[in-house]
């Protein structure tokens, strides 16, 4: 990393790696000052959408010296993408981190088609974007983080052998409930932050009605006031069927907590990590 930019990101380290399915991902991995796997051995973190994520999460990692209210030491591990794809992350997210079937909802839809005509995004931009809907591979990217990038991880960064954490946010969130529901078991925490649950027919749904005994990970789900009291029809969507999850989930009992936070879905991204850091994984 520049010197500019490591001196943004302290103790900051970045590369590129290429997934066996032929997609290039940009990876920022940030360690506690002094950080030495010789004397302790840290579980990792692993942050999605690193290219929005990573300036608004990373700094974040001085939480465990706060005095105040400590956190369990971790290694943060941003994911997101490289080279001239990075421009495109917003979309390139959906192809990574929506299940596949996943059902696209009306109201999404219409949301992209009020981006076009606010002027927010070209016809062509919101074409590609609903195009990456159509085809969608979180189990591919899954099997990434957890076979591909975690054994690099464990081998460069010496980290420990388990304590490990996923947090992801808006569609990185509908990933997470989607990591936690398939039971897999690198992550003992994960925190799914405004999950985009913006269908009725979401997979999600079906995860649930399959779903055997309740995962043992820790799940922190976090939803934003305003996105419950605005009057978008995409984040009243997205609330509604994310408390229809939580309900769900409370009656099955297990280590599954939430929180509504004072912010909307663009500002609510690093509170949402920060209270997933001070839920699952407070001293």
């Amino acid at each position: 990393m520049s010197t500019m930019w490591h001196g943004c990101l302290a103790d900051t380290d970045y590369f590129e790696m290429r997934s066996s399915g032929g997609h290039d991902y940009g990876v920022w991995v940030t360690t506690p000052p002094g950080y030495d796997p010789a004397m302790t051995r840290m579980p990792a973190v692993y942050v999605l959408d690193g290219n929005w994520a990573v300036g608004l999460t990373a700094p974040l990692i001085i939480t465990q010296a706060d005095p105040m209210q400590r956190i369990q030491p971790y290694i943060q591990v941003s994911v997101g993408y490289a080279g001239e794809e990075a421009q495109h992350w917003d979309r390139l997210r959906n192809r990574d981190l929506v299940p596949p079937g996943e059902p696209i909802a009306k109201e999404l839809v219409d949301a992209v088609e009020m981006g076009v005509q606010a002027g927010a995004r070209t016809r062509e931009e919101s074409d590609a974007y609903l195009d990456e809907l159509r085809d969608t591979h979180a189990d591919a990217f899954l099997n990434f983080l957890t076979a591909e990038l975690h054994p690099r991880i464990e081998r460069d960064y010496g980290t420990a052998t388990s304590g490990h954490g996923l947090f992801g946010y808006s569609y990185g969130g509908l990933f997470s409930l989607y990591t936690w529901l398939t039971g897999n078991t690198l992550f003992e925490s994960i925190g799914a932050g405004s999950p985009g649950v913006a269908s009725e027919d979401s997979q999600i749904f079906t995860q649930l009605q399959e779903m055997g005994d309740t995962p043992a990970a820790k799940l922190h789900v976090t939803l934003n006031e305003q996105e419950l009291l605005g009057d978008l029809a995409i984040y009243q969507n997205l609330t509604k069927n994310t408390a229809t999850v939580l309900h769900r989930l409370g009656a099955l009992g297990g280590a599954i907590t939430s929180a509504v936070l004072r912010e909307t879905h663009v500002t609510g991204l690093q509170a949402s990590f920060l209270s997933y850091l001070r839920t699952c994984r407070a001293r």
